[in-house]
Protein backbone atom coordinates (compact mmCIF):
# COMPACT_ATOMS: atom_id res chain seq x y z
CA UNK A 1 0.00 0.00 0.00
CA UNK A 2 1.00 3.85 0.00
CA UNK A 3 1.45 5.94 2.63
CA UNK A 4 0.73 9.44 2.15
CA UNK A 5 2.16 12.10 4.53
CA UNK A 6 1.60 16.21 4.96
CA UNK A 7 4.56 16.36 2.42
CA UNK A 8 2.58 15.25 -0.11
CA UNK A 9 5.43 12.61 -0.79
CA UNK A 10 4.15 8.65 -1.35
CA UNK A 11 6.09 5.86 0.26
CA UNK A 12 5.22 2.33 1.07
CA UNK A 13 3.97 0.83 3.41
CA UNK A 14 3.58 -2.88 4.68
CA UNK A 15 0.21 -4.27 5.67
CA UNK A 16 1.47 -6.41 8.83
CA UNK A 17 -2.26 -6.96 10.40
CA UNK A 18 -5.72 -5.76 10.56
CA UNK A 19 -5.71 -2.68 11.52
CA UNK A 20 -1.26 -2.23 11.90
CA UNK A 21 0.73 -0.93 9.15
CA UNK A 22 4.46 -1.04 9.04
CA UNK A 23 6.45 1.40 7.26
CA UNK A 24 9.96 2.92 6.96
CA UNK A 25 10.20 4.97 10.30
CA UNK A 26 13.12 7.52 8.51
CA UNK A 27 10.75 8.18 5.60
CA UNK A 28 8.06 9.01 7.94
CA UNK A 29 9.30 12.99 8.16
CA UNK A 30 5.54 14.12 10.08
CA UNK A 31 3.38 12.62 12.56
CA UNK A 32 0.08 13.95 11.31
CA UNK A 33 -2.01 13.72 8.69
CA UNK A 34 -1.28 10.58 7.09
CA UNK A 35 -3.48 8.54 4.79
CA UNK A 36 -3.34 5.48 3.30
CA UNK A 37 -4.32 4.00 -0.14
CA UNK A 38 -5.15 0.54 0.33
CA UNK A 39 -4.60 -2.33 -2.33
CA UNK A 40 -8.03 -2.21 -3.74
CA UNK A 41 -7.75 1.78 -4.52
CA UNK A 42 -9.64 3.01 -1.52
CA UNK A 43 -7.86 5.70 0.89
CA UNK A 44 -8.35 5.63 4.60
CA UNK A 45 -6.94 7.71 7.24
CA UNK A 46 -3.87 6.53 9.44
CA UNK A 47 -2.79 7.51 12.81
CA UNK A 48 1.03 6.89 14.32
CA UNK A 49 0.94 4.21 17.07
CA UNK A 50 4.97 4.56 17.47
CA UNK A 51 7.95 4.80 16.00
CA UNK A 52 11.37 3.15 16.74
CA UNK A 53 14.62 5.03 14.68
CA UNK A 54 16.80 2.01 15.84
CA UNK A 55 14.95 -0.45 13.84
CA UNK A 56 13.87 1.79 11.22
CA UNK A 57 10.25 1.12 12.04
CA UNK A 58 7.31 2.64 12.03
CA UNK A 59 3.99 1.84 12.96
CA UNK A 60 0.55 3.22 11.73
CA UNK A 61 -3.07 2.11 12.63
CA UNK A 62 -5.79 2.27 10.12
CA UNK A 63 -9.45 0.52 9.01
CA UNK A 64 -7.65 -1.46 6.43
CA UNK A 65 -10.52 -4.35 7.25
CA UNK A 66 -9.67 -8.00 7.40
CA UNK A 67 -6.38 -9.05 6.54
CA UNK A 68 -5.66 -12.80 4.71
CA UNK A 69 -1.76 -13.61 6.15
CA UNK A 70 1.35 -13.34 4.14
CA UNK A 71 3.59 -16.41 5.09
CA UNK A 72 6.81 -15.94 6.72
CA UNK A 73 10.14 -16.83 5.38
CA UNK A 74 12.38 -19.26 7.48
CA UNK A 75 15.10 -17.21 8.39
CA UNK A 76 17.50 -20.10 7.97
CA UNK A 77 16.26 -20.50 4.67
CA UNK A 78 18.16 -17.23 3.10
CA UNK A 79 21.22 -17.26 1.27
CA UNK A 80 23.31 -15.25 -0.88
CA UNK A 81 22.48 -15.54 -4.24
CA UNK A 82 18.71 -16.29 -3.84
CA UNK A 83 15.66 -14.78 -5.83
CA UNK A 84 13.69 -11.88 -4.54
CA UNK A 85 11.43 -9.00 -4.74
CA UNK A 86 10.95 -5.92 -3.89
CA UNK A 87 7.11 -4.60 -3.83
CA UNK A 88 5.93 -1.45 -2.86
CA UNK A 89 3.31 1.16 -4.22
CA UNK A 90 3.54 4.54 -5.36
CA UNK A 91 0.76 7.26 -6.25
CA UNK A 92 -0.16 5.56 -9.63
CA UNK A 93 0.29 2.13 -8.83
CA UNK A 94 2.51 -0.95 -7.53
CA UNK A 95 6.42 -0.74 -7.88
CA UNK A 96 7.97 -4.14 -8.33
CA UNK A 97 11.97 -4.53 -8.61
CA UNK A 98 13.76 -7.96 -8.87
CA UNK A 99 17.10 -9.14 -7.39
CA UNK A 100 19.38 -11.31 -5.97
CA UNK A 101 20.15 -11.43 -1.96
CA UNK A 102 23.43 -10.15 -2.33
CA UNK A 103 24.51 -10.59 1.74
CA UNK A 104 23.22 -12.38 4.53
CA UNK A 105 24.66 -11.91 7.66
CA UNK A 106 24.41 -13.03 11.31
CA UNK A 107 23.02 -9.75 13.71
CA UNK A 108 24.32 -6.56 13.93
CA UNK A 109 23.60 -2.93 14.76
CA UNK A 110 21.99 -0.30 13.00
CA UNK A 111 23.68 3.26 12.68
CA UNK A 112 21.20 4.05 15.52
CA UNK A 113 22.02 1.38 17.41
CA UNK A 114 19.09 -0.53 16.64
CA UNK A 115 19.51 -4.47 16.98
CA UNK A 116 18.64 -6.36 14.12
CA UNK A 117 18.46 -10.26 13.92
CA UNK A 118 19.93 -10.54 10.38
CA UNK A 119 21.65 -8.38 7.89
CA UNK A 120 20.00 -8.53 4.34
CA UNK A 121 21.33 -6.62 1.68
CA UNK A 122 19.58 -6.68 -1.82
CA UNK A 123 21.11 -6.75 -4.97
CA UNK A 124 18.73 -4.44 -6.65
CA UNK A 125 17.93 -0.26 -7.12
CA UNK A 126 15.25 0.38 -4.57
CA UNK A 127 13.25 3.09 -6.08
CA UNK A 128 12.28 6.10 -3.38
CA UNK A 129 8.55 5.54 -3.24
CA UNK A 130 9.49 2.01 -2.61
CA UNK A 131 11.02 2.04 0.68
CA UNK A 132 9.10 0.93 3.45
CA UNK A 133 7.59 -2.07 1.12
CA UNK A 134 7.64 -5.51 1.19
CA UNK A 135 10.35 -7.75 0.61
CA UNK A 136 9.60 -11.41 -1.15
CA UNK A 137 11.23 -15.03 -1.36
CA UNK A 138 11.07 -16.73 -4.70
CA UNK A 139 8.07 -18.29 -3.15
CA UNK A 140 6.00 -15.28 -2.08
CA UNK A 141 7.13 -15.73 1.62
CA UNK A 142 7.41 -12.01 3.30
CA UNK A 143 11.42 -11.97 4.58
CA UNK A 144 11.36 -8.59 5.67
CA UNK A 145 10.97 -3.96 4.75
CA UNK A 146 12.82 -2.46 2.15
CA UNK A 147 14.70 0.44 3.58
CA UNK A 148 17.69 2.48 1.58
CA UNK A 149 21.55 1.45 3.42
CA UNK A 150 24.66 3.14 3.36
CA UNK A 151 26.13 3.78 0.29
CA UNK A 152 23.04 3.53 -1.70
CA UNK A 153 22.62 -0.20 -1.07
CA UNK A 154 19.32 -1.85 -0.09
CA UNK A 155 18.44 -3.51 3.05
CA UNK A 156 15.89 -5.41 4.19
CA UNK A 157 14.76 -5.25 7.80
CA UNK A 158 14.08 -8.68 8.98
CA UNK A 159 10.18 -10.04 9.65
CA UNK A 160 11.56 -10.71 12.76
CA UNK A 161 13.37 -7.60 13.69
CA UNK A 162 10.17 -6.11 12.62
CA UNK A 163 7.83 -8.35 14.54
CA UNK A 164 9.32 -7.50 17.73
CA UNK A 165 9.41 -3.73 17.40
CA UNK A 166 5.96 -3.94 16.64
CA UNK A 167 4.57 -5.89 19.73
CA UNK A 168 6.92 -2.67 21.38
CA UNK A 169 4.84 -0.16 19.80
CA UNK A 170 1.59 -1.36 19.50
CA UNK A 171 1.83 -2.13 23.29
CA UNK A 172 3.63 0.65 24.82
CA UNK A 173 3.39 3.12 21.70
CA UNK A 174 7.56 3.50 22.08
CA UNK A 175 10.90 0.88 22.14
CA UNK A 176 12.51 1.10 25.62
CA UNK A 177 16.21 2.31 25.45
CA UNK A 178 18.63 2.17 27.99
CA UNK A 179 19.73 5.35 30.23
CA UNK A 180 22.85 6.34 31.98
CA UNK A 181 22.41 9.96 31.86
CA UNK A 182 26.31 11.02 30.63
CA UNK A 183 27.21 13.14 28.23
CA UNK A 184 30.37 11.65 26.85
CA UNK A 185 33.45 13.01 24.34
CA UNK A 186 35.85 10.22 22.90
CA UNK A 187 39.30 10.84 24.61
CA UNK A 188 42.82 9.23 22.58
CA UNK A 189 46.42 9.16 24.11
CA UNK A 190 49.34 7.08 24.26
CA UNK A 191 48.11 5.73 27.47
CA UNK A 192 44.58 6.04 27.64
CA UNK A 193 41.52 5.73 25.21
CA UNK A 194 37.66 5.94 26.43
CA UNK A 195 34.74 8.01 26.66
CA UNK A 196 35.42 11.00 28.98
CA UNK A 197 32.65 12.51 31.11
CA UNK A 198 31.30 15.85 30.03
CA UNK A 199 28.37 15.65 31.65
CA UNK A 200 26.43 13.82 34.03
CA UNK A 201 22.96 14.23 35.76
CA UNK A 202 23.28 13.56 39.40
CA UNK A 203 19.55 12.10 39.30
CA UNK A 204 20.27 9.51 36.56
CA UNK A 205 20.94 5.86 36.83
CA UNK A 206 25.22 6.91 36.39
CA UNK A 207 25.15 10.22 38.60
CA UNK A 208 23.96 7.87 42.05
CA UNK A 209 26.16 5.64 41.12
CA UNK A 210 29.22 7.78 42.07
CA UNK A 211 30.12 8.91 38.11
CA UNK A 212 31.77 12.26 38.34
CA UNK A 213 32.54 14.77 35.79
CA UNK A 214 36.24 13.92 34.10
CA UNK A 215 36.43 10.56 34.55
CA UNK A 216 37.29 8.14 31.55
CA UNK A 217 34.70 5.16 31.09
CA UNK A 218 37.56 2.66 29.38
CA UNK A 219 35.36 -0.36 29.47
CA UNK A 220 31.36 -1.60 30.12
CA UNK A 221 31.61 -5.54 31.73
CA UNK A 222 35.03 -6.17 30.41
CA UNK A 223 34.49 -4.60 27.48
CA UNK A 224 36.96 -1.91 26.29
CA UNK A 225 34.50 0.99 24.97
CA UNK A 226 36.09 3.35 21.94
CA UNK A 227 33.38 5.27 20.66
CA UNK A 228 29.86 7.12 21.70
CA UNK A 229 28.66 4.98 19.34
CA UNK A 230 29.71 1.66 20.82
CA UNK A 231 27.83 2.92 23.93
CA UNK A 232 24.15 3.82 22.60
CA UNK A 233 24.44 0.35 20.95
CA UNK A 234 24.73 -1.12 24.42
CA UNK A 235 21.91 0.67 25.82
CA UNK A 236 19.38 -1.09 23.62
CA UNK A 237 16.01 -2.14 24.77
CA UNK A 238 17.66 -5.69 26.49
CA UNK A 239 19.92 -3.42 28.75
CA UNK A 240 17.24 -1.40 30.54
CA UNK A 241 17.03 -2.91 34.69
CA UNK A 242 20.51 -4.77 34.01
CA UNK A 243 23.21 -3.99 36.32
CA UNK A 244 26.84 -3.57 34.57
CA UNK A 245 30.59 -2.95 35.45
CA UNK A 246 31.84 0.11 34.33
CA UNK A 247 35.58 0.63 34.48
CA UNK A 248 36.65 4.29 34.70
CA UNK A 249 40.24 5.91 35.60
CA UNK A 250 39.54 8.57 37.77
CA UNK A 251 42.69 10.54 38.87
CA UNK A 252 44.91 8.24 36.98
CA UNK A 253 43.74 5.71 39.13
CA UNK A 254 41.50 2.54 37.74
CA UNK A 255 38.11 2.33 39.62
CA UNK A 256 34.65 0.55 39.29
CA UNK A 257 31.35 0.88 39.73
CA UNK A 258 28.15 -0.84 39.11
CA UNK A 259 25.26 0.53 37.69
CA UNK A 260 21.51 -0.66 37.08
CA UNK A 261 20.70 0.54 33.71
CA UNK A 262 17.55 2.82 33.74
CA UNK A 263 14.82 3.77 30.87
CA UNK A 264 15.43 6.76 29.07
CA UNK A 265 12.21 8.87 28.93
CA UNK A 266 10.05 9.14 25.67
CA UNK A 267 10.68 12.58 23.67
Amino acid sequence: MAVHGRDGRARSGLLWAEGLVVTAEEALERDDELALTLPDGRQVPATLAGRDPGTDVALLRAATGPVPPLPLAPPAALAAGHLLLAVGRAEHGPLVAFGLAAQVGGPWRSMRGGRLERRIQLGLRLDPAAEGGAVLDHAGRLLGMAVPGPRRRALAIPAETIARSVEQLRTRGRVARGYLGLALQPVRSEALRGLIVVGADPQSPAGKAGVLLGDVLVAWDGAPLASVREMLARLDPESVGADVALDLIRGGHPIRISVRIGERAAA
